[in-house]
C-alpha cells in the first residue's frame, strides 16, 4: 500500500515539530534560545565578526543584535573586543566556553546521526537526501 502526498508532508510537519521541540530543549539547557545560538553558529562558522556583521547576516537591527551579543556575553559564550582598524566598530568573537558548546552540539549531532540513521544503507540515504533537497528547494522557491 503507497503512501500519499498528505501523509508525507504530515510526517514532514510532524519531524519538524519533533526537531524543534528537542533543539529549543537542548538550547534552553543553556540559557539558549534560536537566536542567541544562531550569532554563535555564524561565528563558528565565519569567524569573529562586527556587530554590523552579525546583523546584516541575521537579517536584523543592530538593536537586535546588541541584545543578543549581551546576553551570550553574559553567559560566557562570547566576547567584545576593539576592532583594530575602526574604532567605532566592536568585534564578536566565541570565547573558549563558547567553542566548547560547538564541539559539543557537533558530538550530540553525531551521536544522534550514528543512531538515527546508522543502519540505514547508502541507497537509502541517497534516496532520502535527494527528496529533502527537493522539497527545500520547493519551500525555498529555488
Amino acid at each position: 500500500m503507497g503512501v500519499t502526498a498528505g501523509e508525507a508532508m504530515d510526517r514532514l510537519f510532524d519531524l519538524a515539530v519533533v526537531l524543534g521541540e528537542l533543539m529549543n530543549r537542548r538550547l534552553a539547557e543553556h540559557g539558549l534560545t534560536p537566536a542567541r545560538a544562531e550569532v554563535i553558529w555564524l561565528l563558528h562558522h565565519g569567524g569573529p565578526r562586527t556587530q554590523r556583521e552579525l546583523s546584516q547576516a541575521l537579517k536584523c537591527t543592530p538593536r537586535n543584535v546588541t541584545g543578543l551579543v549581551d546576553a551570550l556575553e553574559e553567559a560566557g559564550f562570547v566576547a567584545r573586543s576593539a576592532h583594530p582598524t575602526d574604532r567605532r566598530a566592536t568585534v564578536v568573537s566565541l570565547t573558549p566556553r563558547g567553542t566548547t558548546l560547538v564541539t559539543d552540539w557537533h558530538r550530540d549531532r553525531d551521536h544522534g546521526t550514528a543512531h538515527l540513521l546508522g543502519n540505514t544503507s547508502a541507497a537509502e540515504l541517497t534516496t532520502f537526501v535527494t527528496m529533502l533537497d527537493r522539497i527545500l528547494a520547493g519551500l525555498r522557491g529555488a
